[in-house]
This record gives structure tokens, sequence and C-alpha cells, in this order.
């Protein structure tokens, strides 16, 4: 099945809602239209590992008579959401794609998931994730054309946010796992600046890790964002998502760094030509664009991420000894090979060892802040190209993973095309400086999807 452009369309949230308090619309007739996507992708996508449609149902009704009494809990209040089951949901499963914990429940809310209750979003299900939120897929397809990977480890939410099954859901990203999927699925990807969503109960544990959104929209996806932080904060020690209760305004850049990484020895030249037109495009507009041939800070900046990959690899197996060990201690033929290898490379390592990777990780971070002097941000590719055909993998990281290392925020946007199919355009900001990438990202938007 391959899907047209015409037939998957996005369901971004807050322009519905602005006719909730005349009554135009609801948020039960705006789920019912998700829910008629769903019957219509779900069998073929997969995108879910367990959903509840009528404690979804029921909530909209909840949030029917918020926003008839004029009382909505936030601008979210009746948003149709997925977790990605990485993330505890006291009144779901929990299975972090592993045969391990079929059907386990922990009876409490992560602290993101409380936070979009709060809110009062409306949890549809448990969007489907690689196992432990590593590499080996777990069946979801891309609603795109379903002999295509939808990319990891967020594979479920992208694949229902792309498709118009959802508004948003929840991801998570250490390599690439929120960005790389929103591109392959056509929908907003945002990982945050480290530590700036709380990642409480969430199984993903490694010092790159955070808790991001995949939505329908920009809009949508700040909003989501922003709710969960308001309510509880970053993670313990980091400073919380720092930004305006609304979307912010677009922004147009003064001066952009067009990065290449890794990653352009591996694109298509269908993907490298669109972002160079993206160049020609903004230049036009007035915004001055440099790469490594023009600046030898960018130049710095290119050699000194060329490895992000390996290095981020070797970080994230040295921290993922436990619980691994207890996992296969347990049942060893329930995990991969995949997550076998990464555990007897993690024994193999020695302390001091680690300390080496965190100190290059530290020197690549400051090479990159002092970017932040010269420029707003940078554009990049999000994949080398279009979904790959196959489901044995979820496609090459190298574009993405960069940023992983780095900790700074960074969006997929749904610009691009190679093969009729979708291709992020990736943005990227300094850290603690989320909000400014968001109206970097509006900006963008305006200037671009014409």
């Amino acid at each position: 099945m391959t899907t047209s452009s015409q037939d998957l369309t996005p369901a971004p949230f807050l322009e519905a809602s602005k006719q909730f308090a005349s009554g135009k619309d609801t948020p039960s007739a705006f789920l019912e239209r998700c829910l008629v996507t769903f019957a219509k992708y779900e069998k073929n996508v997969g995108a879910f590992v367990h959903y509840d449609l009528d404690g979804a149902r029921a909530s909209a009704k909840l949030s029917d008579a918020r926003w008839k009494a004029g009382k909505p809990l936030s601008p979210i209040d009746g948003m149709p959401v997925g977790i990605k089951d990485i993330i505890e949901t006291q009144d779901m499963p929990t299975e972090q794609g592993s045969p391990l914990f079929v059907g386990y429940r922990t009876a409490r809310d992560a602290a993101s998931v409380s936070a979009l209750r709060e809110a009062g979003a409306v949890l549809v299900g448990k969007t489907v994730t690689t196992e432990f939120a590593a590499s080996e897929p777990r069946g979801t397809k891309n609603p795109w054309d379903i002999t295509r990977t939808p990319g990891g480890s967020s594979s479920g939410s992208a694949a229902a946010v792309g498709s118009g099954m959802l508004s948003a859901g929840l991801g998570t990203q250490v390599i690439g796992s929120i960005l790389r999927p929103a591109s392959f699925c056509g929908c907003v990807g945002f990982k945050p600046s480290v530590g700036a969503i709380n990642r409480g109960g969430s199984y993903d544990g490694f010092s790159q890790s955070c808790t991001g959104v995949l939505g329908a929209s920009v809009s949508d996806t700040w909003q989501v964002a922003y709710e969960i932080a308001l309510r509880v904060g970053g993670d313990p020690g980091f400073s919380p998502l720092i930004g305006p209760a609304q979307p912010p305004a677009a922004k147009q850049p003064r001066r952009l760094a067009l990065l290449e990484t890794a990653g352009w020895s591996v694109a298509s030249q269908a993907a490298k030509d669109a972002l160079l037109d993206v160049r020609v495009r903004l230049q036009k507009a007035g915004v001055e664009i440099l790469d490594r041939r023009e600046s030898a800070d960018i130049q710095a900046l290119e050699d000194a991420i060329v490895s992000a990959r390996q290095l981020s690899m070797d970080i994230n197996a040295f921290e993922g000894r436990w619980p691994l060990n207890t996992y296969r201690d347990r049942d060893a033929s329930k995990l991969s090979q995949s997550a076998l290898g990464r555990l007897a490379q993690a024994e193999k390592m020695t302390a001091a060892e680690y300390r080496v990777l965190l100190a290059e990780r530290m020197r690549v971070r400051g090479i990159y802040a002092e970017l932040s002097a010269q420029f707003d941000g940078c554009i990049v590719l999000a994949a080398p190209g279009a979904a790959p055909v196959g489901l044995g993998s979820t496609g090459d990281p190298s574009f993405v993973v960069p940023f992983s290392l780095l900790g700074v925020p960074a969006l997929s946007l749904p610009l691009l095309r190679e093969q009729n199919l979708p291709l992020g355009l990736q943005v990227t900001g300094f850290e603690g400086r989320d909000a400014d990438l968001f109206a970097l990202a509006a900006w963008l938007i305006q200037k671009l999807d014409k």
C-alpha cells in the first residue's frame, strides 16, 4: 500500500480548538475525526501496541464540558495524544518493546503523562517503540508506504501523528529516535535541550536522552512540550523548558549555518538538492547562510562531529550495562542480538574509558556553543533521504545523532520531499534557547511551505 499525499491529512489541534468555545466544533468531534483515520490505517500501519478508545471518548466528553463552560484546563485540553511505550502509564501496560515486559503494569504515570492528564489531554493509547527504545524494530510500518520503515525508536508516535490518527505523541531520543521518524512519517519532531522536559517514569536513562514531542504542527508541538514542563519541570538539576505560554511568534533569522555532517556522504542527490534549494530560497529572503567552505568555525564543528555516531553509541553502551545485564540474567532468549551485543560491549568497557568519552563530548559541545555568537541556528537534513524500503532497520541516523551528542534543541520540519515521500528539514538551536528555535521554525514554514 502506497498512500498518496492527498490521502494523509495531519490533525493539528490548536487551530481546531478556536471553534470549541462557540460550540462550532468540540473535542469529541475532533477525536472522532482522528478515529476515522485510525480505523482506516491502523490495521496496516500498526502504530499502537495498546489503545483505549472508550476511555478516550469519555475523556473527550469531559473536555467538551470544560470548553463549553469556558474553563479548559489548558490550550491542549481535549487533544488526542499517544504515549511511547517506553513511558509509564498507570492505566495501560508499559512493555518497552520487549517480550520480557508483555502486559507489565507499574500502576503509576510518568511525569510527562501525569502533566498531560492535568492539562486535559486525551490519552488514546501506547504507541509502538523499538526494543528498549534502541535499534530492534517492533513492526510498525510507514503510513506513506507500508513497505518502508517509519524510523525509530519513536516509530508508533511518528506513524500515528504523520497519518492524522493523533495530534501529538510523546517520543524519546538518545541517538535519532524523534527526528528521524518524524522525517520519514511527515510530522514535526522536537528534541529539546537535554533535561528540559522531565523524564521521570521513562525507561531511557542515558545521559543524552530526552523526552520530546511529535506533533501535527509546530504550534501543537510547542504547546504540548510547554504544558508538560509547566507542570513537572525538567530533569532534576536541569532548567525546565523556557519560553512563552503560547507558541513563539515567527522571527526571521539574520544568519544560519548550513551543516553537512557525516550524513552528507550517504545522502541521496535529491535530498542534497532539496537542502541546497532551501539555502537559495532563504538567501533570496535576506538570510545570510554560511557552510564549512566559508567559515572556519563551521569547518571546526564539522570536523568535531564527524564521529558523533560512534561516540554516542559508545557512551550509551557503557550507560546501558544496567539494566541489560539483569534482563539477560532473567531470560537472555527474550533479548535481541542487538541488545546482547550492546551488553557485551559494555562489559568490556572501563570507567576510565567512559570518562574519556565524556571529556570528548564536552569538547565537542564547546565548539558548537561558540557558534551561538555568530548564528541564529543551523539548517541540516534530517535523514539521507525518504524512508528506505524494508522493516528490518529504522534507517540511518547520521544527520540527527550529532545534535543528540551536543544536547541542543532540534526540530524536524515536514517541508521537503524525495520520491514523493516526506523528508524533514532539520533546524537546530542552542542549549536553553528552545523557544528561539521554534520562532525560527515558524518563520521557515511561512517562507518554505508553499
